[in-house]
């Protein structure tokens, strides 16, 4: 958006490419969201707002390059310019350290663990908290377009207007957009390369606050995996790409086939801890996302590991020029509604066995009279 806002004249504004296509109430909202929609639309009635000079409807549709004509005044006490937040040095400090891409339609930040991305109950600091330290005084607010969870670290994308936020919106809802992870698991899979298609649903009695394999009533969840590199039958180096972007995805799919993430807790319990010096802290991350930029071409943006992370993939023996030269993994072909209905017949058999088998390990017999089968932590 170009032109003059002054307070007591008519204001001229030219469309921004970013603007293309966008409804003229919307771009209201995302330019002048002090003036109310009843504002705009008394406006759009009286011929007060005009598109290179002709009366214009709130529904009309913008160009780029087209001229606004902008009423004086109309702002709403209620729909205040939002302030900016106030950041301490450390804050700044860490916004910086994460910065790892700029130009002008994104930020990419390389998210550490322990961060959220987005503030909730008791979670004050959170990347989107810290996002003013990346916005000059006149320009938007930068953009939460995805989200990676808290003890998840890796690439994480933010529009810089809110043009490139629909656009980025719509390759990551669309699943245009490619995010390959690395993982260290606990085992080794016997399928060294294959796809988990196995769909999700907020467990039961958790709050939602958990997710698990339901193949009834879940939504469609599939992830490509391969293993890189394994350290005997102790552990293995994953590389994953979701074609779906389900809570948890990663981290249930992996628990599903016996091989939890390692220190993955709430989906592995005790089980996703290795023994000896080997970080307790989640092996989950983001390691590259490849996607289409707005102004053609394609953004590709690859993050370092985090220190635990690292630390892990030296003293596990992994060599990470092994991923390097890996191409990036292809969706499986599309496959009909029986052959669907068969694999997911034969997942739930073989979760249900391996149920079966883990209830059958939690109840051997003590030999003591009164004794209770001890459980798994969890």
């Amino acid at each position: 958006m170009t032109g003059e806002q002054k307070d007591n004249e008519v204001r001229q504004f030219t469309v921004d490419a970013d603007d293309e296509g966008v409804r003229l109430d919307r771009w209201f909202k995302r330019h002048l969201p002090q003036i109310g929609f009843g504002t705009v639309s008394r406006w759009a009635r009286t011929g007060q707002l005009r598109v290179d000079g002709k009366r214009a409807k709130v529904e009309d549709r913008l160009t780029a390059g087209q001229v606004l004509r902008v009423p004086p005044g109309g702002e709403d006490s209620a729909r205040t310019q939002r302030k900016r937040r106030e950041l301490t040095a450390d804050d700044e400090a860490l916004a910086e350290s994460m910065l790892i891409h700029r130009d002008k339609a994104a930020l990419v930040l390389n998210k550490p663990p322990g961060l959220a991305t987005q503030g909730g109950t008791k979670t004050n600091k959170h990347v989107d908290g810290l996002l003013d330290a990346y916005a000059g005084e006149d320009e938007p607010r930068p953009r939460l377009v995805h989200r990676l969870d808290k003890d998840t670290s890796g690439v994480l994308l933010v529009a810089r207007t809110p043009g490139s936020a629909a656009f980025f919106s719509k390759r990551f809802s669309g699943r245009s957009a490619k995010k390959i992870y690395w993982a260290l698991v606990v085992g080794v899979p016997e399928v060294l390369e294959g796809t988990i298609d196995a769909p999700l649903a907020k467990q039961p009695g958790t709050g939602g606050e958990k997710m698990h394999v339901d193949m009834e009533n879940g939504q469609p969840a599939k992830t490509a995996y391969r293993v890189v590199e394994r350290a005997g039958n102790k552990a293995a180096w994953v590389e994953l790409q979701p074609f779906t972007g389900r809570t948890h995805q990663l981290r249930v799919h992996l628990a599903a086939i016996g091989h939890p993430i390692v220190g993955d807790g709430k989906y592995g319990g005790q089980d996703a801890f290795l023994t000896g010096s080997v970080s307790r802290k989640m092996h989950l991350h983001a390691r590259r996302l490849i996607i289409d930029a707005p102004k053609g071409g394609k953004l590709d943006v690859t993050a370092e590991l985090p220190e635990h992370f690292a630390q892990s993939m030296e003293q596990l023996g992994f060599d990470i020029s092994l991923s390097e030269a890996a191409p990036v993994l292809t969706p499986p072909p599309e496959r009909s509604r029986a052959e669907k209905k068969q694999a997911a017949k034969a997942h739930a058999k073989q979760y249900r066995k391996a149920r079966r088998g883990e209830r059958r390990s939690r109840t051997k017999p003590t030999g003591k009279p009164g004794a209770k089968p001890k459980g798994r932590r969890k």
